[in-house]
Order: C-alpha cells, then structure tokens, then sequence
C-alpha cells in the first residue's frame, strides 16, 4: 500500500490530539521549564494522569526535562515543536472567551506575548515589520520576504543588534537557524524566530523594554521599551 506522505505523521498527531497533552504542551510554549505538578494543574488532571500523559510526550520527542536537584522539570524538546504548535493555533478554532478575564488575557496575547522563546503578537509583528521596512534584516540569498526562509543582518542590522548588546557571531555559531520568519497565530504576518529572535528577546527583556505579565506567556511592553524600539528599530508601538 502506498502512502499519501512522506514522513508518519500519525503518531505526532496523535500525542496532541488528547486535550490534556495539549494544554501541557501550548503552556509550555511561555519557552520556561515547568514542573509535573504545574502541568497537571494547566490541563485540569491529576498528578499521576500527568505523569503518564508526560512520560509519553518524552518518548514522542516533544518535550524534554530539566532536572535541578531533586526535581524535574519539562519543556519543548525545541523550537520546531513550538512552530508546530503555532502553526495548528492558526488553522484551530478559538477558544470561546468567557468572562472579562479571559477577555482581557486575550487582549494582552495579542498585543504582545513570547512564542516558545521569542516575540509574537502586535508587537512581534510590528518589529519584524520594522527590521525588514528599516534595512536591519533581509531575506537570505535574495529570496522574497515570506515565512519559511532564513534571515540575515545586513551592515546596519549587525551595528544596531550589537549596540543593545547581542552577541551575533556566538549566535551563528549555534546549531539553531540563525534567523527565520513565522506566520504569527493572532496575526497572520510574521515575527522574527531562530536564534536571533530568541537571543534579542531575551535582551529587551533584561533591558526592561518588555516585562513577563502575571499570565503565562504574556508580555507587557513598557515606557523605556516604547522609547527603545523606537529608537533603535524604528518599531513604533501604541502605548497600552
């Protein structure tokens, strides 16, 4: 019998289909490691139905763990099952939103929060936008600006990464795509992923430009962020 495909994608689809290891697994797109215990709480199980449900996504390859000490700790087995995960949130049916909670946590998705360990959201967009629009960044090899290909910095990129401090001949030398572009869930243009959009990240975060809000995965963008984006990427976002 022949296949309609080239790789089994049956037994990947399968882990996520059950709505448990769903939920764990979309909470570990915040990119930071979590605990069974916190898992079991995300998905609404308990400790030893995570276990299980945990002990099978670690023999699928989906996720990893982390141990420090005494306990374990799990996360996404990398940023290729992360972009997996997004790209099923764009063709999955929204969750329907029920109360002012959930509506203002999903406000605040929108407008900015982490996709595994970079920038999505209005402002992930908005950047990306900025970098391309700005001459920081351009297609590899001459290709047309779209998702799917690598990413490089131009001369005036690499001054403006190193002025905030990116390190970008340690991040090339990493096993990870240098830079790339992923069609973002909420808004359908892309952000910047690959080491790049991982390692500046993580820079705005520690210059205070963005701050982890109280809901996982949320990001908050903040005064001296308005102004440093503004200033260094010529990124303008609409103060919230």
């Amino acid at each position: 019998m022949s296949l309609a495909y080239d790789s089994d994608i049956a037994p990947m689809a399968a882990l996520m289909a059950d709505r448990a290891r769903a939920a764990m697994l979309t909470a570990l797109l915040d990119g930071r490691p979590l605990a069974a215990g916190e898992l079991a709480r995300v998905a609404g199980v308990s400790p030893q139905t995570a276990s299980a449900h945990l002990g099978k996504l670690l023999d699928g390859g989906l996720v990893s763990v982390v141990q420090q000490g005494r306990w374990r700790y799990y996360r996404l087995a990398g940023d290729e099952v992360a972009a997996v995960i997004e790209a099923l949130s764009r063709i999955s049916p929204d969750v329907e939103v029920k109360g002012l909670r959930q509506s203002r946590l999903a406000r605040r998705l929108h407008t900015a929060r982490t996709c595994y360990d970079h920038l999505a959201g209005e402002a992930g967009v908005a950047l990306f936008a900025a970098l391309v629009d700005g001459g920081m960044i351009e297609p590899d090899a001459g290709r047309p600006v779209e998702t799917g290909v690598p990413y490089e910095t131009t001369d005036k990129g690499e001054h403006r990464f190193e002025e905030i401090g990116l390190d970008l001949p340690a991040l090339r030398g990493r096993r990870r795509r240098f830079a790339g572009a992923c069609l973002d869930w909420t808004e359908r243009r892309p952000h910047l992923n690959g080491a790049l959009g991982a390692a500046l990240t993580t820079r705005m975060i520690d210059l205070g430009w963005f701050e982890r809000g109280r809901e996982r995965r949320a990001l908050l963008v903040t005064d001296d962020g308005l102004t440093g984006l503004a200033d260094s990427f010529g990124c303008v976002l609409a103060p919230h």
